[in-house]
């Protein structure tokens, strides 16, 4: 190991001397309105996140990775230029570090996280927590209930990912705990009913992300795009249904099984000595703390944070709801909606007595340092994105995806589902994959004339979207799935990505029958293709089932392995 440090420190060293020489012998004399670095709208554009993600796959440690793959998009934008890459990296207007932090909706989005962790703690202080849990484990006294339990929440709460992945996990992670279900299970749950169902909602903050993403001037209106695209939407669907598939079929595979097994016969619920959270998990068991002290909250939120995103939308000044939310500002309104419910929530437990003045203000650092983690994690994201921005990534998919049209017009919508997915991967951003890619779609089919080869191109857009941001481990829903469970992140990316593989592979050839079929009637057939996409996914999963082996590792409803329950 200490080798391996030597040998990596020289390479560093010698890495940084080879720069500041290069520096040294190059002109400062550089024209920030006219640079173009030379790996712009190139293959290496892509490099970067490429970089980040496989490192934090092999080295299983997030931080240093995406530090790295910072460090390489500054590096191939500069050109070779020290100056250039520190000042890329710290304080460019458009990728920078610092600029990323004086966004306004990047902070408001860390502001949200940081309130979120305080009212975790303070659910925690007065009791609610264990109060739930006890509660729940008296009426969900079964591992399949439990998991069922969190897929339904997290489908109800469908108006914005970030706040479906906190509070899905605040109010599920001490009754998953009670019924030993691993963290990075509970991670996947929290990630596979947050982006997917905000996809399929009317309602929510990506249903506006995608309105505003089709061209104002598009003969077909940005929400009823939407719409027609929601039975077409084959990854999120099919996501779902996975879900509730493997739960009543009692099976895991890849990562996960191991997981699972250690979490039912060992009691641990992390498998890894990583422990990113502390004792944050640990709930005050009190005496005062009763059930409606976590549940309250958790409905005053939500009906906060509905109205504080309605309100940017303009919905008080004469907007309808649903053109409220497609207007909405999601930062703003979650900020809104957490810190209203944070001092309703204050007041009530005030009220009850189940908490002092003291107690309340000890529970604001606690709330803090819980979210640290989520909080470095998305900064380096959200810089990593940036470099992929600076070099151009999004005009060399572009012309990837304008190269694709013509004769192949049948296979496009799985060859813009593929795009889709790694664009989303590398780059950790569905909603910057829209923004590249449906004006793209809207202009190959807009002019074909196809209606229905739009929709389906666009769903393929979308779901490519959702699949890869649910892949990546810079996706920003990612590190809040695994801030909500309270999982290691790098955990929670390794286990997921055999299962969303999966709905991928199987929502591809969804989009190739849909192409086919679409291409040559030119009329709505998700009725068709949707079923047989269904029907794929459940023939794929009982051979899996079969192929990893039925009993081994695998978990029954009552907390005890298939193995366990043969020899009972």
């Amino acid at each position: 190991m200490k080798r391996k440090q030597i040998v990596f420190l020289i390479v560093s060293l010698a890495v940084l001397v080879t720069l500041i020489v290069v520096t040294i012998m190059t002109p400062n004399s550089v024209d920030p309105e006219n640079y173009t670095p030379n790996m712009y709208s190139t293959i290496f554009s892509l490099f970067p996140p490429v970089a980040a993600i496989i490192l934090a796959l092999i080295t299983k440690e997030v931080y240093s990775s995406l530090f790295v793959g910072i460090v390489t998009g500054a590096v191939l934008y500069s050109n070779g230029n020290f100056e250039v890459m520190m000042n890329t990296m710290l304080y460019n207007e458009e990728g920078g570090m610092i600029y990323k932090l004086a966004d306004s909706w990047n902070v408001g989005i860390l502001i949200f996280l940081v309130v979120l962790g305080i009212m975790v703690a303070l659910m925690n202080k007065v009791g609610g927590s264990a109060a739930f849990g006890i509660w729940a484990s008296k009426h969900i006294k079964s591992r399949v209930g439990t998991q069922l339990a969190t897929m339904v929440l997290g489908i109800l709460i469908f108006v914005d990912d970030y706040f479906n992945c906190l509070t899905v996990g605040s109010v599920m992670r001490p009754v998953t705990d009670r019924q030993k279900i691993s963290r990075a299970k509970l991670a996947y749950l929290i990630d596979a009913t947050a982006a997917p169902v905000c996809i399929i909602a009317p309602v929510s903050s990506w249903a506006a992300a995608v309105t505003s993403s089709v061209p104002e001037d598009f003969e077909i209106n940005g929400f009823t795009m939407f719409l027609r695209t929601i039975p077409y939407n084959f990854y999120a669907i099919l996501t779902l249904i996975m879900i509730a598939a493997m739960v009543i079929m009692k099976f895991e595979f890849g990562p996960m099984k191991k997981h699972e097994k250690n979490a039912v016969e060992k009691g641990d619920l992390f498998t890894t000595d990583a422990r990113p959270y502390g004792d944050a998990d640990q709930a005050i068991v009190t005496s005062k703390g009763k059930v409606i002290d976590l549940v309250l909250p958790v409905i005053i939120l939500i009906a906060c944070c509905i109205f504080g995103m309605v309100y940017t939308g303009g919905f008080f000044s004469g907007e309808n709801f649903v053109t409220a939310f497609a207007n909405a500002d999601a930062s703003m309104g979650l900020v809104f909606g957490s810190i209203t419910t944070l001092i309703i929530t204050f007041c009530f437990y005030m009220i009850r007595g189940v908490i002092t003045f003291k107690e309340f203000t000890d529970c604001i650092p606690e709330g803090f340092k819980a979210m640290v983690a989520p909080i470095l994690i998305l900064t380096m994201a959200w810089t990593l994105s940036g470099m992929t921005g600076l070099l151009g990534a999004k005009y060399y998919v572009h012309d990837l995806v304008a190269a694709s049209a013509g004769s192949l017009n049948m296979f496009l919508p799985m060859i813009i589902f593929l795009i889709s997915v790694f664009l989303a991967f590398s780059t950790g951003t569905s909603w910057g994959t829209f923004a590249i890619l449906i004006p793209i779609v809207c202009n190959v089919f807009g002019d074909a004339g196809s209606h229905e080869m739009l929709v389906i191109a666009t769903s393929a857009c979308l779901s490519g979207a959702v699949c890869g941001d649910h892949c990546s481990p810079i996706s920003d829903t990612t590190i809040m799935a695994s801030a909500g469970a309270h999982s290691d992140h790098v955990n929670h990316v390794s286990t997921q990505l055999p299962y969303a593989m999966t709905a991928a592979a199987v929502s591809a050839v969804g989009f190739l029958f849909a192409g086919i079929i679409g291409y040559k009637t030119e009329s709505s057939m998700a009725v068709i293709s949707l079923p047989i996409a269904v029907v794929l996914l459940i023939v794929t999963l009982v051979v899996i089932r079969n192929v990893t082996g039925k009993g081994e590792g695998n978990v029954s409803g009552d907390g005890k392995s298939e193995k366990d329950k043969s020899s009972d």
